[in-house]
């Protein structure tokens, strides 16, 4: 099945892009805005639509496959790409990529994708977003070549050996973290909350304790709501390194607190993301291989998930042949390419270790759809609700493509 055609069209996220630097700089609050000016390069106001761009592949039986280009919300962060806005890279699409498609035979979506997702253009590498989306419409195309699920493709294609099956969902909340929870609970959701704990005085407490009483909350609500006593939701909270500043990153007072926290979690198993950020990749790696140490060897029934420096597949190498984390994050708009997401759960998988499939709130249903597709077929540990940051959108959207997918695998077992 060939490709005879490329046809772009621009594009809204589920969230935002928000200019991170003007933001640490002390931007103020407006309602849902930011007040001041604007400093990373690219970005009007601090706070902006998010943008994707959809690539669509033309069949020549007629048929449509496709993907979404989308970046995450902190774009042109931490060494991250440029602001991924439509107008700028459309043309770049249509003058530098699908030349290279079109007349392209859809036989093997890894060997096909892991050329794009290396394409280089004047010595540079693709846009992240861009090799994010085209690799998903090569998934999609693929799979509709040979009338097949995204997920059968890429179990196939990596011999994953492990049935296509239902995952746990991890839900998030963003600041309303407490609504949502309802929400959650009402949705049996299988991870949650996420919680958005970016700020030490105002979400964790300057000793941590504001996050110990939302835990304890958290615990007595899911008991006081819950419809069946078989429901026992892991908890997973984001906390964006506050832990490491509230107590110094020092390893005993961190594991104490942490202690504290998988207490109150009880009898709800209890997972921490980011307990620091020493603002280095091997420092990081260093203080999050030492402090998963420290609770393995105290026995505190927690897990520690990977998430600052932790971005590109060869990071997630990185911290997993370390033992960084009990869990890692894959940041999926951040691999580039819908092939490393592929390769990143099945390295951590085969190291022992929690694989997350992650990404952003600014994604699109597209680019839930097509990593749903991937954490089921590699047998991921969890798999972000995305688009949005409420709990509604993301959560119908990976869990109706999960189910999708589940029936047409089932109906091709038993035919």
């Amino acid at each position: 099945m060939k490709i005879i055609d490329v046809v772009c069209s621009p594009g809204k996220t589920g969230f935002y892009f928000d200019d991170q630097r003007a933001i640490k700089s002390g931007a103020g609050h407006d309602g849902f805005t930011y007040t001041g000016e604007a400093i990373t390069e690219g970005f009007k106001s601090i706070r902006q639509a998010g943008e994707s761009i959809s690539v669509m592949l033309i069949l020549e039986d007629g048929q449509v496959a496709h993907g979404d280009c989308a970046a995450v919300q902190y774009s042109g962060a931490g060494g991250r790409d440029p602001l991924f806005l439509a107008e700028d890279f459309i043309p770049v699409i249509e003058k530098e990529i699908a030349p290279k498609l079109i007349g392209r035979e859809l036989n093997c979506f890894r060997e096909l994708a892991e050329e794009f997702d290396r394409m280089q253009i004047n010595g540079k590498r693709l846009h992240t977003a861009i090799r994010y989306g085209v690799t998903q419409a090569i998934l999609d195309g693929v799979a509709k070549a040979k009338h097949l699920t995204m997920a059968e493709i890429v179990n196939e294609e990596y011999n994953v050996g492990k049935e296509i099956k239902r995952i746990p969902i991890f839900t998030q909340s963003g600041d309303n973290r407490y609504d949502n929870v309802d929400k959650m609970i009402i949705k049996t959701a299988d991870v949650m909350p996420h919680a958005l704990i970016n700020h030490v005085e105002d979400k964790l407490g300057l000793k941590g304790e504001k996050l110990l009483e939302y835990v304890k909350w958290m615990t007595a609500r899911v008991q006081q709501l819950r419809t069946d006593e078989s429901y026992n939701p892991i908890f997973h909270i984001d906390v964006y390194g506050t832990i490491g500043i509230a107590f110094d990153c020092d390893n005993n007072a961190m594991a104490d607190y942490l202690e504290t926290l998988a207490e109150a979690a009880k009898p709800f198993k209890l997972r921490i993301e980011g307990p620091m950020d020493v603002e280095d990749r091997q420092k990081q790696m260093e203080a999050l291989r030492d402090l998963t140490a420290e609770v393995d060897r105290r026995g505190i029934n927690i897990e520690l998930v990977a998430d600052e420096w932790c971005n590109t597949f060869e990071d997630v190498k990185f911290f997993a042949d370390n033992k960084a984390g009990h869990m890692l994050q894959i940041k999926t708009p951040d691999l580039g390419g819908v092939n490393n997401t592929a390769e990143a759960i099945i390295y951590c998988n085969e190291k022992g270790l929690g694989a997350y499939c992650g990404g952003t709130c600014n994604e699109t249903n597209r680019s839930a759809e097509v990593t749903t597709n991937i954490a089921m077929a590699c047998a991921a540990t969890q798999c972000l609700a995305k688009p949005g940051m409420g709990v509604d959108e993301g959560y119908m959207i990976v869990n109706n493509e999960m189910n999708r997918v589940l029936a047409l695998v089932n109906r091709r077992k038993n035919a």
